[in-house]
């Protein structure tokens, strides 16, 4: 989950044969109705990705992604298998018929919360299918694990690491408050019960925090309210085919490269409850020689956040069929 606060992309103009690209695949927040129609209409093999999903779902899901209503979208059992498919609809494009070698071209994959799972089954640690699954039970299970109205999210904008634990620590007294998403240029997300949160708003503004706001969500994600969710996915992960992925995936929940399936299934398991460390992710990436980010799939708020991680890094959203070719031209 993350708040839209989005920074332009720096162009792809200074990117060349020595480019070292990392695949980057959205969470929730940058749903749309709409998104990856166009792919849907220009492509099969895009078409043939939304229908894989709509099969394992046993539902034409895909109707409302692409004509909506919003609200139904914006469910977030919905929302999860369906930014995962618009995700893997361009990877299916950008493979099928723009001839990528992943395993050759892109030296590491990372996706925000749900996009994990996308940038796992773009790495062939599993099928769409076993994805949209796993996503729609872990949508379903995060929803049920709070009554509805007792627990938020909101976002601390402007305000540091130290500050905002401090807030948490403060707010969160007999209750729970603790740091869902570290989103990066300042961008902080808290998770908790109802009543921290609305007390976590009032202090960040007396800490003259540049801004504060409770964010449009149904549940506390990434919090340790979400420990019924996280026993639900650690039973359905635990009878779950993982392989190795063919590209090393980094894991919201440590910041680090993967390969092993047993441990992805294990950080996949705490991610329930466990911080969204993005902005560490990125750090890490750039760190090891990332230069030029490329965002799979609907939205631009990751390639926002990456710019204000790091403003030396390239950055490039494709989820259209222009945006394909943009990319394609690049390697």
């Amino acid at each position: 989950m993350f708040f839209r606060l989005i920074q332009p992309e720096k162009p792809l103009e200074t990117v060349g044969k020595m480019a070292v690209y990392a695949f980057v695949f959205p969470g929730q927040g940058s749903q749309s109705v709409g998104m990856g129609a166009e792919l849907a209409q220009a492509f099969p093999a895009a078409r043939a990705v939304f229908e894989e999903m709509d099969e394992a779902l046993g539902e034409r899901l895909s109707k409302t992604i692409f004509e909506g209503p919003m609200e139904a979208l914006t469910s977030t059992e919905n929302t999860q298998p369906a930014l995962m498919a618009v995700s893997m609809a361009v990877m299916r494009v950008l493979e099928t018929e723009g001839g990528l070698d992943l395993a050759a071209k892109v030296s590491l994959l990372a996706g925000h919360s749900l996009g994990e799972y996308a940038a796992l089954a773009a790495g062939r640690a599993f099928s769409i299918s076993e994805a949209a699954r796993l996503l729609r039970l872990r949508g379903q299970a995060m929803q049920k694990a709070v009554p509805a109205g007792q627990g938020g999210m909101a976002a601390i904008i402007g305000g540091t690491l130290a500050q905002v634990q401090e807030i948490c620590t403060e707010a969160g007294k007999g209750s729970v408050l603790e740091i869902a998403n570290d989103n990066g240029g300042g961008q902080i997300v808290i998770s908790g019960a109802m009543d921290a949160i609305d007390k976590a708003v009032a202090l960040a503004k007396e800490m003259k925090i540049k801004r504060a706001l409770k964010l449009p969500v149904s549940a506390p994600f990434h919090s340790s309210l979400m420990r019924p969710a996280e026993d639900i996915m650690a039973e359905a992960l635990a009878m779950t085919d993982i392989a190795s992925p063919i590209v090393p995936v980094i894991a919201n929940v440590t910041a680090e490269r993967e390969t092993d399936a047993d441990t992805i299934r294990t950080n996949l398991t705490k991610q329930v409850t466990g911080r969204v460390r993005w902005r560490e992710s990125v750090e890490a990436m750039s760190g090891s020689g990332i230069d030029t980010f490329v965002e799979i799939g609907a939205g631009k708020v990751l390639s926002g956040l990456i710019r204000r991680i790091d403003p030396e890094v390239s950055t490039l959203s494709v989820g259209t069929p222009a945006d394909i070719e943009t990319l394609l031209k690049s390697f």
